[in-house]
């Protein structure tokens, strides 16, 4: 057996305002819109995580979502122009991420990182 895929599930009321954060903001693809559910997909070869942790790194709270992006300044300018607050950061860490936390449109904290090395 082989787990071939994971999948976060958010509980929102207002759709649209994911298609904002997570497609305009974040640039992920809509690849299944059933009017109650909305799917989001980077369209990337990517192995499916997930992490268990007692706290987020550096002292942060645990974020609810990891989204590794390939330009943290990018987004992190998309992020504040849309007028969302930065909980943490953005900071390079010692283990080798540059990151940030922002909490998304449902009060999810997002925990969006780049690689440094």
């Amino acid at each position: 057996m082989v787990v071939k895929r994971i999948v976060t599930n958010i509980a929102a009321d207002n759709l649209d305002a994911a298609k904002a954060f997570y497609g305009d903001i974040l640039g992920m693809k809509v690849v299944m819109d059933m009017g109650w559910i909305v799917t989001f997909d980077t369209k990337s070869k990517t192995t499916p995580q997930i992490s268990i942790a007692n706290e987020g790194g550096s002292g942060t709270k645990v974020p609810d979502i990891s989204i590794e992006v390939d330009n943290l300044e990018d987004v992190y300018r998309s992020v504040l122009r849309a007028g969302f607050s930065i909980e943490y950061g953005p900071v390079t860490e010692e283990w080798g991420v540059r990151r940030f936390h922002v909490r998304d449109p449902f009060g999810r904290l997002v925990n969006i990182l780049m690689h440094t090395n």
